[in-house]
């Protein structure tokens, strides 16, 4: 008997112990009781009714994200293409999340496929390359307003890859190194147009300096020549008035020395014979002079007397 007790408070204490629950962070649990949803636990320590309560299900509350396979869409010109896509997602609510779809990762994949599918099919091809993020932003508004009834919050969706046919592949690639040949043709061609505005602007620069270099020269040597004849015009005019003072000191000290008109007249015949030298064959002699002459051979005459 006292074994059958002490199985019976064994079991209950298991049972007790069975019906304490610790609630992570980030989960919650949906609790049912006799079949129906009775409430909600998030985290933190619960007690549920042994036999009664059960958890319905555990959620988690993190973010999540889907990785969908590529998807064959077709555009709008007519274009068979393969497109992947991820698709970020929080639980808000974990109720709706139990009882609002069944499988509702499932049902997130074929609704994000039928939409990408409709989406694609209103952009041609060049659109649909170029439009990720309007794309994107299309996506996750028809999506989140589809699950939220679900309890399902969708954060954002991301294009992951976009592949075109392999013609259509082969085609843009020819498109691509035919626009790069061309800019590159660009660039040698405006590179070569600089080269030569450069050399051009060289040129003229060495044009102009050499016209300003032989200005300056020529302009030195205008003022070399100005200072020469100043400096010779000056040496002339230092010439010629020591010229002036020799000959004012000359006639100072003739006037000076008191010298008569006699003087002057010997002094001239002097000059004659210089001025003659035995070359001259015919000299015109003033009569003032030859009178003087004439005197001055009297005077010789008597003074031998």
């Amino acid at each position: 008997m006292e074994y059958v007790i002490a199985a019976v408070v064994l079991f209950f204490i298991i049972v007790a112990i069975r019906c304490i629950k610790i609630v992570p962070q980030a989960q919650a649990y949906v609790i049912e009781r006799l079949g129906a949803y009775k409430e909600t636990w998030h985290v933190g320590l619960h007690v549920k009714l042994p036999l009664i309560d059960k958890i319905a299900n555990r959620v988690s509350l993190k973010e999540r994200v889907m990785d969908f396979p590529p998807q064959p869409v077709i555009t709008k010109d007519n274009v068979t293409m393969q497109i992947d896509t991820a698709i970020y997602f929080t639980i808000t609510d974990p109720k709706l999340y139990t009882y609002g779809v069944e499988r509702p990762i499932m049902a997130i994949e074929l609704l994000a496929t039928t939409t990408l599918r409709n989406i694609i099919g209103d952009l041609e091809l060049d659109e649909t390359l170029t439009s990720r993020d309007i794309i994107n932003n299309k996506m996750r508004i028809i999506i989140d307003e589809a699950t939220d009834p679900w309890g399902i919050k969708i954060n954002r969706v991301e294009v992951k890859n976009i592949i075109p046919p392999v013609d259509i592949q082969n085609a843009m690639e020819k498109q691509m190194r035919a626009e790069r040949e061309r800019r590159e043709a660009i660039l040698k061609a405006e590179g070569e147009k600089t080269s030569n505005i450069l050399v051009a602007e060289g040129k003229k620069q060495a044009l102009i300096l050499e016209a300003e270099a032989e200005k300056t020269a020529a302009i030195l040597r205008a003022e070399a020549r100005k200072e020469a004849t100043i400096r010779e015009a000056e040496g002339q005019a230092e010439a010629i008035l020591k010229v002036q003072e020799a000959t004012a000191r000359g006639l100072k000290m003739i006037k000076d020395q008191e010298i008569t008109k006699e003087v002057i007249s010997i002094r001239s015949l002097e000059t004659f014979e210089k001025v003659a030298d035995g070359k001259a064959t015919k000299i015109i002699i003033p009569s003032e002079i030859q009178n003087m002459a004439s005197l001055v051979t009297s005077i010789k005459e008597l003074s031998k007397d």
